[in-house]
């Protein structure tokens, strides 16, 4: 038994006219050498008729023929396409895995931007409330700060892509922006700061894999 035709050769097929179907079939059978048959022409009230019942037979014929033809070509296309889309899943495997393992062994890093979170919270209460003194306390005296070196040390453990690395530089100048700020007694100025450090902080946490690991995001 023949093999199915593939649906779209399938449904081409009920689509043609039945001279159609019987002309590529004659057209693959008869040698090339054989003499052909000259047939008069039709009458002119029945060449419009014709015309159109050929155009549409050689329509069917030219898309059956394109059909049936098809390269082999095409289908080792698509089985490295196939190939190569699985070789992507099984490297976007292998990379959770990697980050997932790093996550895991991560605990003091998480537990350091945990401090970060509880910290930038207080500053933004104080914030809230224009009370740049009690902001310059939750901050401390400058960026050297022993909360701002270890959460550094924990960016750098747990960012590994362009985007990460981008929020962390992101990060680091609005935190910069943000202690200038308080320091110069500039409300304004303090809170677009502070704004800028927590969603740089938020869009890290979520290229980093960490969303639902940290509290009070």
């Amino acid at each position: 038994m023949a093999p199915p035709l593939p649906p779209p050769l399938a449904r081409l097929i009920t689509t043609c006219p039945p001279s159609a179907l019987a002309l590529a079939a004659v057209r693959a059978t008869v040698p090339t050498t054989a003499t052909p048959v000259v047939v008069p022409p039709p009458s002119k009230s029945a060449s419009a008729t014709l015309g159109r019942r050929e155009g549409l037979a050689a329509a069917c014929f030219a898309a059956l023929t394109l059909s049936l033809s098809r390269p082999a070509s095409a289908a080792i296309l698509e089985a490295d396409d196939d190939e190569e889309l699985l070789e992507r899943v099984k490297k976007d495997r292998k990379k959770r895995l990697q980050r997932q393992g790093v996550i895991s062994s991560s605990d003091k890093e998480k537990g350091y931007l945990q401090e970060l979170i509880y910290t930038l919270s207080k500053v933004g209460q104080a914030l809230e409330n224009d009370d740049l003194t009690a902001a310059s306390s939750f901050l401390g005296p400058s960026t050297n700060a022993d909360w701002v070196k270890n959460v550094n040390a924990a960016f750098a453990k747990l960012s590994t892509s362009p985007e990460e690395k981008t929020e962390v530089d992101n990060f680091n100048s609005s935190l910069t922006s943000l202690f200038r700020s308080v320091g110069d007694r500039d409300i304004e100025s303090s809170k677009l700061a502070f704004v800028s450090s927590a969603s740089a902080l938020e869009k890290w946490v979520g290229f980093a894999g960490l969303v639902g690991q940290l509290k009070g995001l």
